[in-house]
This record gives structure tokens, sequence and C-alpha cells, in this order.
């Protein structure tokens, strides 16, 4: 049975409990958290709050699939690097508390003139590679999210995997990001194919057009050939979560989640 899944995200109006509350009763069997549910800077013991949170999640009958750790590892500065990578430790250990099987969604990074485009790949690899080591201890997959204007670089994507080389380092395969980013639906199609031997978790979205005139969509209401995502990810033998993400104009009262999860169901389950 597929392992359907909803992030917590673009939920207008609803409290974390609200927003759990929902999944369940749509259906949805997974979540994937923010950071900012487990650890705050307010939070004195983010890892007590982890198994709260857990149980909360438990009681729902649903199940943590991933937390989304909002990390920069676009750095070359030592003092920032070290910063990330130790910070990045504590996440994975706040997501093996969360669920046996739950990945870190990670990040690459954020532009920035301090690290010029020809250092990008050195730097988030370097980043990664300072990662391995508790990555093994723990047994966390990290799953690097094509988000935002580096990583949506399939090249540089898909070059920082193969360096790392490391059955524990994947990614998180977001069908709109790189539509999002400027590529046109044939090299999305094909980077589908190539990114997922690599997914340890995904993001089903869907919309139209790129950058500023991107408009998100229900899943099947846009132009996004998600069959074609679903066929490329069983094909590579992929048994993690169907993670649904809703940027569209129907985000209150959940409706646009709820489509999302319709399509998942019939197309998916």
């Amino acid at each position: 049975m597929a392992k359907i899944g909803v992030i917590h995200y673009n939920w207008p109006g609803f409290s974390f409990e609200e927003f759990l509350r929902f999944a369940a009763e749509t259906g949805y069997q997974y979540v994937e958290l923010q950071i900012g549910d487990v650890w705050t800077p307010d939070t004195d013991n983010p890892e007590a709050n982890a198994e709260r949170v857990r149980k909360l999640v438990e009681s729902y009958g649903l199940t943590v699939s991933a937390l989304a750790a909002g990390n920069d590892f676009l750095q070359t500065d030592e003092e920032a690097i070290r910063y990330q990578v130790e910070r990045m430790k504590r996440i994975c250990g706040l997501t093996r508390i969360l669920h046996e099987e739950a990945v870190v969604r990670s990040e690459g990074g954020a532009p920035k003139e301090s690290v010029p485009r020809q250092k990008w790949l050195d730097a988030l690899t370097e980043c990664f590679r300072r990662c391995l080591d508790f990555v093994d201890e723990m047994g966390v997959a990290l799953a690097i999210d094509n988000h935002g204007y580096i990583t949506n670089d399939y090249t540089i994507l898909l070059a920082l995997l193969q360096r790392l080389n490391h059955p524990l380092i994947g990614t998180n395969l977001d069908t709109m990001n790189y539509r999002w980013y400027g590529h046109d639906l044939q090299v999305c199609k094909r980077v589908y194919e190539l990114m997922a031997p690599y997914a340890k978790h995904t993001h089903f979205k869907d919309g139209f057009g790129s950058l500023a005139e991107y408009r998100g969509a229900a899943l099947g209401d846009g132009e996004i050939d998600l069959l074609h995502a679903l066929e490329c990810l069983q094909r590579a033998g992929y048994s993690g979560v169907y993670c649904a993400e809703y940027e569209g104009s129907e985000a209150a009262g959940g409706v646009g989640y709820a489509k999302c999860y319709r399509w998942l169901k019939e197309h998916v389950g």
C-alpha cells in the first residue's frame, strides 16, 4: 500500500493540532513537519518537545515522514560551517525521536555574495561531507530538496549527489520546483528520470509557470506531468512517502489539500 503524506505548510487558519486532525480525517497517513514545530529559539528542551510532538502526531493515527531542517550549507567560513553542521546533527537526533524511519528534508543553501557561483558545489559538498559520520551513526537519511536558486539547478544537485555517493544522502523530489525555477516541461520530465533513483522523500506539487509567473494548483489541475514523475519513482523502486504540497488559491479550510489527497489516492494508493 502506498504511503500518502502531507506537508505542514500553507495551512492558514489551522493550529498545529487542527492540521493533524484535518490530515487524519482526510485520509493522509504521514506528515512532514517543519523545524519550528519541534525546535524554536524559545524551546528549552527540543528533544523532550520532539517526544511530545511524536505522541501528539501518533494520537491522530499519523506518522512523521520528514522534518524540514531549514539549513543553509552554502558556507565557506569555518565558524559558519561548524555551526550549520552541529545544528544539523541535533536536527538528525530530533528526527530520529519523531520516527525511526523519518528523514531530514535538507536545504542546499541560499545564494550570497560571499560565496560566488563557482564555489557553490565545493561549499555544499564540504558541509554535507561533515555530516556523514553522524548520519551513519543515527541511520538518518538526508533528502536534499530542489528548492530555491541553487539545488533547482539540477546539474549542481546531481553533481553533489554523485560526489557524496552515500546511501543515506539523496533528494526530496519536488515535482513543481524545477518548473518554478524556469526549466521547461520537457526538461522537467528528464530531471525526474535523473533524480528518481536518489529520492528519499517527495513533494507532489502542481501548478503553472515559472518564477513571477508561477501559480500553484491542486494535483492534476496544473501543467506538471505528475504521472511521469510517479512512473519514474516507481521504476526506480522508490518506497517512501508521496507527500502533497499545495500552493494554490484554495488553501483556506484545507480545500486544496483535500483535492491533492484525492489525486494521490486515485493514482498512488
